[in-house]
């Protein structure tokens, strides 16, 4: 399995941005695809985004559309989630995870075998 460690995340005023990473270990991470969850308070996890092994595909939540970008650099076994435009909403703990089930299943927890401990994204308005 792959081991991840999230970092980047903390309190930001609406508007602004932040730039999550997630560190994996191991030397399969090329082969793997990476997904960014998070969970609200009170409320269950979900899907906000999902990058291919190699990076040629990328996947949304709609509510973060044209806001967060997903990105990979395979060469430091790293994913990033770029997020601007934060709203109060966005407020959440952060997920990433690894996947190595196809791509059509990415937007599914169930996806994905192996999570990191999540980090604290918190918005104000």
């Amino acid at each position: 399995q792959v081991q991840l460690v999230e970092s980047g995340g903390g309190l930001v005023q609406a508007g602004g941005s932040l730039r999550l990473s997630c560190e994996a270990s191991g030397r399969t991470f090329s082969s793997v695809n990476m997904g960014w969850f998070r969970q609200a308070p009170g409320k269950e996890r979900e899907f906000v985004a999902a990058i291919s092994n190699r990076g040629y595909n990328t996947y949304y939540t709609e509510s973060v559309k044209g806001r967060f970008t997903i990105s990979r650099d395979n060469t430091k076994n790293t994913v990033y989630l770029q997020m601007n435009s934060l709203k109060p909403e966005d407020t959440a703990v952060y997920y990433c995870a690894a996947s190595g089930r196809s791509l059509a299943t990415l937007r599914s927890i169930s996806a994905y075998a192996s999570w990191g401990q999540g980090t604290q994204v918190t918005v104000s308005s």
